[in-house]
């Protein structure tokens, strides 16, 4: 399962479409709303979790731009659990940053949160589940339109 946190922000002139339902429909997504403002003829503002699988996912995203729907992707911090951590290396082999990696010949896995882009790969393939990614609460708390 893929799943990303969006903001979207549409123009007044497809304020009236159903644009979260065609995601559901269309593209055999789910959502999450977090935070919404729609005016009624104005511009509409909507922070949502959408889940499925990545295929899914990208024509979905590519379905909204279609529509001149404003896509922002909303930063994930990656962190990991160093008491659940077992030093496998799963992640190392995935991370296409360089963000995990080992060092030898210790073979102990580092992590270098500052080359970390937010990909989410390392948190799908951790056999213990160390690896999890957490977002800014605070930026939906505060989210402005």
């Amino acid at each position: 399962m893929y799943s990303k946190i969006i903001v979207l922000r549409f123009q007044k002139e497809i304020i009236d479409k159903p644009i979260v339902s065609n995601l559901v429909r269309k593209y055999n997504l789910s959502f999450n709303i977090l935070k919404a403002t729609v005016y009624p003829r104005r511009q509409g503002v909507m922070v949502l979790e959408l889940s499925g699988r990545r295929e899914d996912y990208e024509q979905g995203i590519k379905y909204l731009k279609n529509l001149n729907v404003q896509v922002t992707h909303v930063a994930q911090d990656i962190t990991r659990d160093e008491e659940k951590c077992y030093q496998c290396g799963a992640c190392t082999a995935i991370c296409p940053t360089g963000a995990l990696y080992i060092i030898r010949p210790s073979m102990e896995v580092k992590f270098d949160s500052e080359k970390c882009s937010g990909c989410e790969l390392c948190v799908r393939v951790c056999p213990p589940h160390a690896m999890n990614a957490s977002i800014d609460n605070d930026f939906i708390a505060n989210f402005e339109t």
